[in-house]
């Protein structure tokens, strides 16, 4: 579907870039999702940066998944360079 998200990348700060079918793009900040059930795994950066896609939502290996519209309700606009100041 167009909402369907077709890139997805860790980046600092347990945030991801993502890019949707539909040519929308942004960062989504995961922070507020750390700290409840089954997303505390997420709080690993190791884990946390093993973020894939299945069927157009973003995933993890033991199955934490978010859908798209909720990535899309809390998406922020792509900004380049504030994304390259916080990488190390």
């Amino acid at each position: 579907m167009y909402w369907d998200v077709k890139t997805v990348k860790p980046l600092p700060d347990y945030c991801l870039y993502l890019e949707f079918q539909d040519g929308r793009k942004g960062t989504f900040d995961m922070k507020p999702f750390l700290n409840r059930g089954f997303f505390r795994e997420l709080a690993d950066i190791h884990y946390f940066n093993q973020v894939g896609i299945l069927f157009g939502a973003i995933t993890w290996p033991n199955e934490q998944d978010i859908a798209p519209e909720t990535l899309l309700a809390g998406l922020k606009p792509y900004d380049l360079p504030a994304l390259l100041a916080k990488l190390p």
